[in-house]
């Protein structure tokens, strides 16, 4: 079962059949119509293939209607067509078209070079067709050289007669006839023209059997047979009858002639007037027939008449030459108007072409700064991924340093802190009754004899209890005005009652190591001797230079007093919040308000007590350096400093 698209294209095909069969029977508006009816059932879905069959046959038309111009930009388009169809044999076929047009035109160089490249292709492949030899034939005949054409004849000829064309190679040898006539070979021309007759008669081609009457006919004049010429002149009309043929113009010529030359004047000028009037305007052929009546109207002394004949002729003659530039006028009006349009589409090309090769090329930017920016982008993320990396790894090394320092200031904090096991092994040494108190009255170690006197009984442990719980409650007020006093005092003596009701004799000396430590010496009152001993124990060593001293007291209060800011600038709390949260300073109640008494002893040289407690300031200094996080490196390093000129002072005894 056919499709669609099939059936329509074998009625496209039947509908070119029909027009070939239109115009070989010269009726050019059926031929034409039916083409119509072709292109109408193409649409504008048709196949390539058909659209290059109709471009063609369109062209031949417009060849048949002598519209040459029409027919060469048809050829034309064929031509390219098929070459964009790959089909090398329909190429050389429309530059055989091609050819033929531009010999029509006079365009002989032009039809030669077209011809020739058909000539190349059909050589190429190995099938070369007899049209073309006679097309290249033809334009040597035009160029007046006989020879060269008469070659190309025979190779047509000879083509023609392979491929089994008889009637073609009839139709060659009438060519060839004309040009043996025109070179005067009538012998030769004759003997075409009578085989070319007999291929016509034995094929019943009638009208080509009456056309080739006319070489014959001008073939027995040339060689002065006038009786021959009247027999073939018979011939002719008695075919023409017979089959209801017209007589061509050049066959009515020869029988013009011929009844001339017989002497039959008026039937020669009927024949010569029927014809002009049948003959077409602008047909070639009326030129002669007009030349041939003024001849037979001065053979008849009717000069006048014979000169205005001549005169018509020439007029016609003209005429024809005028059509002919016109034509090729025409031909180059639209080879013009067809470069002008190709320039115009070739520059619209080439600013197209460069149009998108901008667009290229913006787009090549576009995409070139797109992955650019996508490079940039990723190049500053990875840089800032790196620089994130680096800051988390410095954030850690200089947490891990924090960290380092911290535990570095607790354990030096805690290496200010008496070593309690060393403290108690000195007091056992001593067989006098020893206690050793920090300022605030906190019972730090104590001998056996000590515990005796101060707890009552052996296993009392005094050791981590305020001292002031030892005594009586009425001597209490005045064992903390002497310890308060002793950072100012060398020695004191106070009488007290202990708690378990032993009466005492006290003795407060500083603790030779310094930092603002007391030892208690004990005795039961009537004992001097024994607190005589115990001082002496116990009074430090020779004092330092009073230069160093000063010093080491003026390092230590500027270190306190940078201890206090540096925490109120880091926390925004006062020296009392120091106090209360490091628990190395006593908060008292004066007067109804809170104060840090013992602290702000040690804002001021003038103030600092004699014995100072260099390892609480110390301490202070290690405890705000572990707990305010904020700080900065300069304030750190600031501090930092300020202990180790405290440090270095301590180490070098300057204390004693």
């Amino acid at each position: 079962m056919s499709t669609p698209h099939s059936a329509g294209d074998a009625r496209v095909e039947a509908l070119f059949a029909r027009a070939k069969q239109q115009l070989d029977g010269g009726r050019f508006d059926a031929a034409e119509q039916a083409l119509d009816c072709a292109q109408a059932n193409l649409g504008d879905a048709g196949g390539a293939r058909l659209r290059y069959e109709l471009t063609r046959r369109r062209g031949i038309l417009d060849f048949r209607r002598e519209r040459l111009p029409q027919a060469l930009a048809r050829f034309e388009c064929a031509a390219t067509l098929s070459r964009s169809l790959h089909d090398r044999m329909g190429e050389a076929r429309d530059l055989n078209n091609v050819g033929a047009a531009l010999r029509r035109l006079g365009d002989f160089r032009g039809a030669l070079r077209n011809l020739t490249l058909s000539l190349d292709i059909q050589r190429a492949r190995g099938a070369v067709s007899a049209s073309v030899l006679t097309n290249i034939a033809d334009v040597y005949r035009e160029l007046r050289e006989s020879d060269t054409a008469m070659r190309y004849y025979r190779d047509a000829l000879a083509a023609n007669r392979a491929q089994g064309d008889a009637i073609e190679a009839a139709h060659v040898q009438e060519t060839m006839a004309e040009l043996a006539l025109d070179s005067g070979d009538t012998p030769q021309a004759l003997a075409w023209l009578q085989e070319a007759l007999a291929v016509y008669r034995a094929q019943g081609r009638r009208v080509y059997e009456l056309r080739v009457h006319d070489g014959l006919i001008r073939a027995a004049l040339a060689l002065g047979d006038i009786a021959q010429a009247q027999r073939w002149s018979s011939s002719a009309l008695a075919l023409a009858e017979a089959w209801a043929l017209p007589l061509p113009s050049a066959l009515q010529l020869q029988l013009a002639r011929t009844a001339r030359l017989e002497g039959n004047a008026a039937a020669a000028a009927a024949r010569l007037r029927a014809a002009l009037a049948a003959a077409a305007g602008g047909d070639p052929v009326r030129v002669p027939l007009l030349e041939e009546l003024a001849r037979l109207q001065e053979s008849s002394g009717d000069t006048a008449a014979a000169i205005a004949t001549l005169r018509r002729a020439n007029a016609e003659a003209a005429a024809l030459v005028r059509a002919q530039h016109d034509r090729q006028l025409d031909w180059l009006r639209i080879r013009f108007d067809t470069a002008e349009k190709q320039r115009t589409i070739d520059a619209l090309q080439s600013e197209n072409r460069l149009r998108q090769v901008q667009l290229r090329q913006r787009t090549l930017l576009l995409w070139l700064a797109l992955v650019s920016g996508v490079a940039a982008a990723l190049g500053l993320w990875l840089w800032l991924q790196r620089r994130r990396q680096r800051e988390r790894l410095l954030q850690a090394a200089r947490q891990v340093r924090h960290e380092e320092q911290l535990a570095r200031y607790r354990r030096e904090a805690d290496a200010l802190a008496e070593d309690r096991s060393l403290l108690q092994t000195l007091l056992d040494s001593r067989e006098d009754a020893l206690c050793l108190l920090d300022a605030e009255g906190q019972v730090l170690a104590t001998n056996r004899a000590g515990r005796l006197l101060l707890g009552g009984a052996d296993d009392a442990e005094p050791v981590g209890q305020p001292v002031f719980a030892c005594v009586a409650e009425g001597d209490r007020p005045a064992l903390q005005a002497a310890l308060e006093r002793m950072e100012d005092s060398a020695a004191q003596r106070l009488e007290i009652v202990a708690r378990h009701g032993t009466p005492l004799a006290v003795t407060f000396t500083p603790w030779r190591g310094g930092d603002g430590l007391v030892v208690l010496g004990l005795q039961e009152r009537d004992r001097g001797a024994v607190a005589d001993t115990a001082q002496a124990e116990h009074t430090p060593a020779e004092a330092a230079a009073p230069a160093l001293r000063d010093a080491f007291r003026r390092a230590l209060v500027d270190l306190m007093l940078a201890v206090i800011d540096t925490w109120e600038r880091a926390t925004a709390t006062g020296r009392l919040e120091l106090a209360e949260r490091s628990r190395i300073w006593r908060v008292n109640i004066d007067d109804g308000r809170l104060r840090a008494r013992a602290m702000e002893r040690y804002l001021a040289v003038s103030k600092l007590p004699s014995n100072p407690r260099w390892r609480d300031v110390l301490r202070s200094a290690y405890f705000v350096l572990a707990h305010c996080e904020g700080l900065s490196a300069e304030a750190r390093a600031a501090l930092q400093s300020r202990i180790d000129t405290v440090l270095a002072y301590t180490r070098r005894d300057a204390l004693g």
